[in-house]
This record gives structure tokens, C-alpha cells and sequence, in this order.
């Protein structure tokens, strides 16, 4: 389904990523297909979502995902901000001899695609946030900005959450010891992982194997300075949320869209934090058509 490879990235590091392989679109990274890079959550891996190989073939778009530090096959990047997301792919994007290309990514990986959208705007021509974080407040005042960071995050999110405010330590206990409750996702969503996207038990399994320090650096990197501001993004931005999310509330994503410039939002009544995925074709049509209206 994916082909696996490897390159150098900054500072000497590996980056393992993947390249779909598709009979639909045969050769989608390259020519006259749209590239797409996907971000992966926490903690999970790189590969490209199965269950949505067949829209986005239909769409001429071709998947390409990448393990970031510390995940998978990509060597470790202790104290990486959400921002080193953008030299990362630069150097998986150069290796695959990619232009102009889009990025989508899910849950933690939301924030590492708006990351590409501000910093690289002259090669990424759309990006997708899905039931992504917003910024961490600054100086650690929780309510700014009409959004109460903590509110309506699952119990165990905020412990860990709280945790990455404490420091590397206290998170890398919390995480360890940590044990999955099922209370942290909706019906919808544990439907989701009964059906089509059971594909995320197989990545978390992945994401896990080689411990924490990947998980770790992203909830660290998550409540630190992103290295960006979000509204200094002008590139077309597509945020994605569900109203039921238990992992990361509602108001994230209504947050993000009104300070991305010319974001557009868009609410799936009831969905949660994984269920959200039955809707991401829609993402994928979308993706197409402003990356078709980027080349007019």
C-alpha cells in the first residue's frame, strides 16, 4: 500500500517517510497529481490513511507522511517546537523532488501542518487542520482571546496537558503510566474504531513502540511558543472539527478559524475526535479544488 523510505534532515537527523502506492493514481507524487503530505497524531506514525486512499486517487491526489522525531524511523529531536515541522518536511518534500504541495494533518498533527502553511507559503498551496490544538496561551494564563484553553477537554487530556506545563519529567511519568480509558472518546468514535478507521489501532501501535519521547516532545512542543503565529498564515487554510470532541474541545477549532486569515471552518454536528475522519473526503475535494485554483 505505501513504500518506505529514508533521507537526511536537518541538522544530520533520519526522516522516515512513506509514499502511497495506488493503481488509481499511479505515480501521484509526482507530474501532474497533487501531492499531499499528511501529518500524523499522538502518538502515532506517519503512514498515509488507508481508509481515504480511494477518495483521494479519485481526486488525483497522491499521499505522502512522514514519521516526525522521535516516531517510527525518524531519530529523536528533543525541545523540537511545532515550527521545525517545516525544515522536516522541506527535506522530505526536496527528496521526493516536490514543488508546490498540499498538507493535511489530524489531532497533534493539526498544528505541524499550519506550521508548513506559514513558513513554506510559496510551496504549500492548501492546508488542512483536523481536530487540531490551538495555540497555548501565552505566560500561561488560561482564557485568552475568547477561549478558555482547558475547557471541555477530556479529564485525562488535561492531566496531561498539565503535565507538559510541569516539564519533560512529570509528563514522561504521566504518559508512561498512563493507561487508555475509552471515556476519552464518543460512541461515534469508538464506531469508528469498530469499522473503516480501525486503521488508527494499527498506528498507535506503531506510534508506541518505540515509548514516549515522541509523544512527549509533541505535548511539550504543544504548550510551548509554536515559533509561529497562526495569523500570519495566508495561505487557503481548512479547518475541521467536530462539536462532540472529547480529546480536543470544539473551541479549538473555532478558535483557529478566526484567527487564520480567509480560514474556512467547518463543523460536523455530533462527530468526535476520531469520527470526524468519516467526513474528510469532503477535506480532499477541497484540497483539489484550491490546489486546481492556486495554478490559474
Amino acid at each position: 500500500m505505501f513504500t518506505t523510505h529514508t533521507t537526511e534532515g536537518p541538522d544530520g537527523r533520519t526522516l522516515q517517510y512513506y509514499v502511497a502506492k495506488n493503481d488509481r493514481a499511479d505515480g501521484a507524487v509526482a507530474g501532474s497529481a497533487i501531492p499531499l503530505i499528511w501529518f500524523h497524531g499522538s502518538p502515532n506514525v506517519g503512514e498515509p490513511p488507508v481508509p481515504l486512499y480511494d477518495a483521494a486517487a479519485g481526486h488525483g491526489i497522491g499521499w505522502v507522511g512522514y514519521d516526525r522525531p522521535g516516531y517510527g524511523g525518524s531519530t529523536e529531536n528533543a525541545g523540537r517546537d511545532i515550527a521545525s515541522a517545516a525544515k522536516d518536511v522541506e527535506a522530505v518534500a526536496d527528496a521526493l523532488g516536490l514543488g508546490r504541495f498540499a498538507v493535511m494533518g489530524h489531532s497533534g498533527g493539526g498544528a505541524h501542518a499550519l506550521a508548513c502553511a506559514a513558513l513554506m507559503p510559496d510551496r504549500v498551496g492548501a492546508a488542512v487542520s483536523i481536530s487540531g490544538l490551538a495555540p497555548f496561551p501565552d505566560q500561561g494564563e488560561e482564557l485568552t482571546a475568547g477561549i478558555s484553553w482547558f475547557d471541555g477537554l477530556y479529564a485525562g487530556s488535561v492531566t496531561e496537558m498539565r503535565s507538559a506545563l510541569a516539564g519533560r519529567e512529570e509528563l514522561t511519568r504521566v504518559l508512561e503510566a498512563g493507561e487508555y480509558d475509552p471515556e476519552m472518546f464518543t460512541p461515534e468514535d469508538h464506531a469508528a474504531l469498530n469499522g473503516t478507521w480501525n486503521w488508527f489501532n494499527h498506528i498507535v501501535k506503531l506510534g508506541s513502540a518505540r515509548g514516549v519521547g515522541g509523544f512527549v516532545d509533541d505535548d511539550l512542543a504543544a504548550v510551548s511558543d509554536w515559533g509561529f503565529d497562526v495569523e500570519d498564515i495566508r495561505v487557503p487554510t481548512l479547518i475541521m472539527h467536530g462539536t462532540a470532541d472529547r480529546v480536543v474541545p470544539v473551541s479549538h477549532g473555532r478558535w483557529l478559524g478566526r484567527h487564520i486569515p480567509a480560514a474556512q471552518l467547518r463543523l460536523r454536528d455530533g462527530a468526535g475526535h476520531l469520527s470526524i475522519m468519516e467526513g474528510a473526503a469532503d477535506a480532499l475535494s477541497w484540497v483539489a479544488q484550491t490546489m486546481a485554483a492556486g495554478e490559474r
